[in-house]
């Protein structure tokens, strides 16, 4: 028997009851942006992992040149800013690389002071040439000397000083007692550390003892061990070593460097 619907129930509608949802297929153009979507997003994810392995193979090279230029035991840190790098490695340069090594050796000088870290900023690092060479147009450096690496050199135990921009030096010798002197901290020319303003800041400074704080202090001490190119602009005391900060353009490492 024909049973009539309810007026507002329509036929062929979902009631709020059902548990069933009736979703329509998308349409062809809706299918077509979906998909254009997706590929333009695999593409783009492509596109970075390509990028990111060309920084790796950038980073890497960059790393092999300075270890093989200063002479470091481990290869330094490096990363490449920017993106993408796939452009700046075409146009033959890296806009901007930031270097960190560690314990860069001083052989070969009277008195050896080796750079217990170096950052470095290099702006315009050229990509092209051989892989133990690296040249950068300008470059922003800093080198940090541990009290412990200065004391060796010196051949004096050096410690922060109680002033700014100062150190304190002990120095003790049988049968002329103990000294502690302090000195302001400069940075001179040719790349050099100055030790001067000395004063005796406990025990009693006899002739000894005097003539070896002069030998270690009267002359400058130099830093050898820095990439070609690079000058010392200032140094400054910290609670565990020196600072020394350095600027360059037209920058090169490479074993003559060292």
């Amino acid at each position: 028997m024909y049973h009539p619907q309810a007026d507002d129930e329509l036929v062929g509608e979902p009631r709020y009851g059902d548990a069933a949802v009736y979703v329509s297929p998308p349409a062809p153009r809706r299918r077509r942006i979906i998909a254009v979507a997706v590929s333009l997003a695999a593409l783009l994810v492509g596109a970075v992992v390509v990028d990111r392995v060309a920084a790796a193979r950038a980073e890497s090279r960059t790393a092999e040149a300075f270890q093989e230029g200063m002479g470091t035991a481990d290869r330094p840190s490096v990363h490449v800013s920017g993106f993408p790098v796939l452009t700046q490695l075409a146009g033959g340069s890296l806009r901007h690389v930031d270097l960190t090594a560690h314990d860069i050796p001083a052989e070969g000088t009277t008195r050896p002071l080796p750079v217990t870290k170096l950052t470095v900023g290099l702006d315009g690092l050229k990509t092209s040439g051989s892989a133990d060479e690296a040249h950068a147009r300008s470059v922003e450096a800093t080198a940090f000397l541990s009290y412990e690496d200065v004391s060796d050199a010196l051949g004096l135990d050096v410690s922060q000083g109680d002033g700014r921009g100062r150190v304190d030096a002990k120095l003790a010798l049988p049968f002329a007692g103990e000294v502690t002197v302090s000195a302001a901290v400069s940075a001179v020319t040719g790349n050099r550390i100055a030790f001067t303003d000395v004063r005796v800041v406990e025990g009693e400074l006899l002739p000894p003892l005097k003539a070896l704080l002069g030998k270690a202090l009267e002359e400058p001490v130099p830093l050898r061990n820095i990439p070609e190119g690079l000058h010392l602009r200032s140094v400054a005391t910290t609670e565990s070593g020196i600072d020394a900060r350095f600027t360059g353009r037209s920058v090169t490492f490479r074993p003559a460097s060292a």
